[in-house]
Parts: structure tokens; sequence; C-alpha cells
């Protein structure tokens, strides 16, 4: 009997460290689990863009700098697009100096160019008054704790639904002309239709919200 007690015993400690052994390390590392809470967290790569000036170009893409200074690859497939204003041009007019912006998946400093719009060489001072605002990422340096315009009522951190294609690419264009610098890597759809886009790579604002008509209304 107390063999048997002793048998059973062992098997049960025994499934408990191998439950523990596939545990921890996922634990660990995050997987399975939302980032900070988040649920609109996500794993892969989503819609999302960035603004900048051309450094580099080569036969796979080029290479950007944000006004913020963000360095991003831009990587180009036979899909990509290519306009300047309203008309379409070739992969081959986008050269170095070259302000553009750029919209498509989005992984880390990494895009995958759906989109790639030259910018006018000289906006005549008409950029807004809210690019002046952006805080640019310093190592060690607490993010601005500051809120201008209106947030939803109703938002909280994480709240929403990742959204893709012609809604994400619209919402991330508003949000980088009113606040070039970062690089947006996710645009999610809140509860009453507006959208929280999320910008990395700046210490303010990391959250920019736009409207239903697709301009930002506030950012924090």
């Amino acid at each position: 009997m107390f063999i048997r007690r002793l048998a059973s015993s062992i098997a049960i400690l025994a499934t408990a460290i191998a439950v523990c052994a596939v545990a921890f390390p996922a634990a660990m590392s995050g997987q399975g689990m939302p980032h900070s809470g988040e649920s609109n967290a996500r794993s892969g790569s989503a819609t999302g863009g960035v603004a900048g000036t051309v450094d580099s170009v080569s036969t796979s893409g080029f290479a950007i700098s944000t006004s913020a200074g963000q360095k991003v690859t831009i990587k180009e497939e036979t899909s990509t697009a290519y306009r300047k204003g309203t008309n379409s041009i070739s992969a081959s007019a986008i050269a170095k100096g070259d302000g553009v912006l750029v919209l498509g998946m989005v992984s880390g400093p990494t895009i995958t160019a759906s989109q790639v719009i030259v910018q006018p060489a000289d906006r005549g001072g008409s950029a807004p008054s809210s690019a002046a605002e952006v805080v640019p990422f310093q190592r060690g340096a607490p993010s601005a704790a500051k809120q201008v315009g209106q947030v939803p009522a109703n938002y909280s951190q994480g709240s929403g639904t990742i959204v893709s294609g012609t809604v994400a690419n619209k919402a991330t264009e508003a949000a980088l002309v009113a606040y070039p610098g970062g690089i947006v890597d996710r645009v999610v759809e809140l509860t009453d239709g507006e959208y929280e886009v999320h910008n990395i790579g700046v210490n303010w604002p990391h959250h920019i919200f736009v409207n239903h008509d697709f301009k930002v209304a506030g950012a924090n």
C-alpha cells in the first residue's frame, strides 16, 4: 500500500513539473499573452506607415530618416504603387533627398510598402503647428505626459480592433501629416468608430486620435 501511494505521488509530481516546464518559457517570452494588458496587441506586422526623407536607394527598396531621427528600411514589391501628387510615377523616380510618405505593412523599423507618395519639395510653410510638438525619442527619458485636443471619452489603452486596408491608410496618413517623426505600427478602430493610431519611435505623441472624417482630433 505504501509503495502504491508513493508511486502515485511521484507521478503527480512529475506531471506538475512537466506543466511548469512548458508554461514557464512561454510566460517569460510573453507568448500568448497580451502586451502590457493590451487586447489589441499584435504578434506580427500590421498596416501603418512613416513619413521622412530618402537617405539611400537600392535595387530592393530604400532607406529613410524621419524628422525625429528614426531610421526606417523600406522594402518594395512588384505591387507597390508610386505617385507624386495625383500622378502615378515609376519606382525608379524615387531618389535620395525626396520627401516621401510610405504606407504598408510595418514590422519594427522595416516597412513593406504598398504605396509610396512623393511629397512636394516645398510645402510653403504649411506644415501644421502640431508637427513642432513631436518629442523625439531619447533613450532613458520618460515619455511626455500630456494630452492635446480631444481623446474619445470611452477610450482605454489596449481597447479596439486592429484594422487594415484603405481605412488604416487614411488614418495613418492623417496622423503622419499632423505629427510626422514617428512610425505608425498599427491602427485601431474604437467602439465609437473613431481610430487610435499607434505611434512609436518618439517620446510623444504615442497615441493619435483620428475621427470618422479622418481628421486628427487629439493626441496623448
